[in-house]
C-alpha cells in the first residue's frame, strides 16, 4: 500500500466540452494558460477563471474552432494539464447519439458505464515505462459528481436520465446501420467518440469525473428517423447549450471544497511496482499524479 504525504492543492473544478461553453454568465477573471506535458500537446490552452465562487479550468475538447478529430484527441495531455493546474473534479459535456427510443434528442443522459470500442487502450493510461498500475474501473464514473449533476438537471427542469451505458466508438465516421442496430439490441444507451479515454486518464490522475451526455440524434438504428448528420448534431447542441451552461453553474457550488471522494485516492492500492524500482525519469514525468506517494 502506498502512503500519501500532504501536498498543497488548489482544488479547482475542470470543464471539458465544446468551445461555446466557456461563455457562461459569471465566468470571471478569465486567462488562457498554455501548458506542455510529457505526453505531447493538449487540445488547446486551458482557460482558468472563477465561476460561482470557485476556481475553474475549461478546455475546449476539439480546440477552438473544432479542429481535432476524436481519434486525434490526446487524452493523456488533456488530463495531465488539468491535474497540473490543480483540478480535482471534471464535468465533461459532449454530444452523443441515442441508442434507445426513450432517450430523445435534447434529452440529457448521465452515464454510469462505458463500453470500449476503440483501438487506443495504450493511449488511455499514464503508466508504463517502469511503473505498472491497475486502477479499479468497475464503476468508471464518479457517483458523487454524477449525483450532483442529476440534482442540478432536475432543478433546471431538464429531461434527464440518471445512469446508462456509453458506447465509445472510434469514429470519425458515424456508425454503420449494422453497428448501430447491434448496440441498440444489446441494450446500450448512448454512443459517442470521446469520453472513455478521458474517464480512464482522470481515474489514474485521481480526478473525479462525470459525463453530461447531450442527445443530438438517434444514431442510425431507428429506421423511421433521419440518420445522424453533422447539421443535426450542431442544431441540437445549440438548442441545449444554454441548458448545459445553467446546469454547470448550478452544480459547481455544490462540489465540496476538499477532494475526499473515493476517486481522489484511486492510486492508493493500484500501483504494483515496488517503490524502489520506480525509474527516476518516469517519476519526474508523472510527478503531478504521484507526488502524494513519493
Amino acid at each position: 500500500m502506498l502512503r500519501p504525504t500532504k501536498i498543497m492543492a488548489r482544488h479547482r473544478i475542470g470543464i471539458i466540452g465544446g468551445s461555446g461553453l466557456y461563455h457562461i454568465e459569471g465566468f470571471t477573471r478569465q486567462k488562457w494558460v498554455a501548458l506542455k506535458t510529457p505526453f505531447g500537446a493538449p487540445s488547446d490552452s486551458f482557460l482558468t477563471g472563477e465561476l460561482a465562487g470557485r476556481e475553474v479550468v475549461f478546455l475546449p475538447r476539439h480546440a477552438r474552432g473544432h479542429r481535432i478529430l476524436p481519434s486525434e484527441l490526446n487524452h493523456r495531455a488533456n488530463i495531465y494539464g488539468m491535474k497540473k493546474l490543480g483540478v480535482d473534479w471534471i464535468i465533461s459535456v459532449s454530444a452523443v447519439g441515442s441508442l434507445q427510443k426513450k432517450y430523445k434528442p435534447c434529452d440529457i443522459v448521465l452515464p454510469d458505464q462505458f463500453v470500449d470500442r476503440t483501438k487506443r487502450s495504450f493511449e488511455h493510461t499514464f503508466f508504463g515505462k517502469g511503473i505498472v498500475a491497475h486502477i479499479a474501473f468497475a464503476d468508471p464514473i464518479c457517483a458523487e459528481l454524477r449525483g450532483l449533476l442529476h440534482e442540478s438537471c432536475q432543478a433546471q427542469r431538464a429531461t434527464v436520465h440518471n445512469g446508462g451505458a456509453y458506447v465509445n466508438m472510434e469514429g470519425p465516421a458515424f456508425s454503420t446501420r449494422a453497428e448501430s442496430m447491434t448496440n441498440h439490441s444489446l441494450g446500450y444507451d448512448v454512443i459517442g467518440m470521446t469520453n472513455l479515454g478521458e474517464a480512464k486518464c482522470a481515474r489514474e490522475a485521481e480526478i473525479a469525473y462525470a459525463t453530461m451526455a447531450m442527445i443530438t440524434d438517434y444514431d442510425c438504428w431507428k429506421v423511421d428517423e433521419e440518420h445522424v448528420t453533422v447539421e443535426m448534431v450542431i442544431a441540437n447542441l445549440t438548442k441545449n447549450a444554454g441548458q448545459a451552461k445553467a446546469i454547470i453553474a448550478r452544480t459547481i457550488p455544490k462540489i465540496p471544497a476538499e477532494p475526499s471522494w473515493p476517486c481522489h485516492s484511486a492510486l492508493k492500492n493500484a500501483i504494483m511496482t515496488e517503490r524502489k524500482c520506480w525509474p527516476s525519469k518516469t517519476i519526474a514525468a508523472l510527478k503531478p499524479l504521484l507526488r502524494k506517494y513519493i
